[in-house]
């Protein structure tokens, strides 16, 4: 039987190739690029919450969240962060 998701679910370790994909690109971002860790985790939850997320993207820019949520420098496109 096939497991469904939550549409609002960001991606985890059961993901696979582009999970660990993400992964490896926010850990090959330099410290000056990245977002300290509870800011990251802030914009997160935000991201959770919002109509617009599905399986990981935001439908409004076709980002993955939490590659944009990781970068110090990017907002979100509906302003929420």
């Amino acid at each position: 039987m096939a497991q469904t998701r939550c549409r609002k679910c960001l991606f985890n370790q059961d993901s696979g190739e582009l999970y660990q994909s993400i992964q490896e690109l926010i850990a090959s971002l330099s410290p000056e690029e990245k977002a300290g860790e509870e800011e990251y985790r802030r914009r997160l939850d935000v991201c959770r919450e919002c109509e617009k997320l599905q399986n990981g993207m935001c439908l409004s820019c076709g980002c993955f969240v939490q590659v944009r949520a990781a970068k110090r420098k990017e907002r979100c496109p509906w302003e929420k962060w």
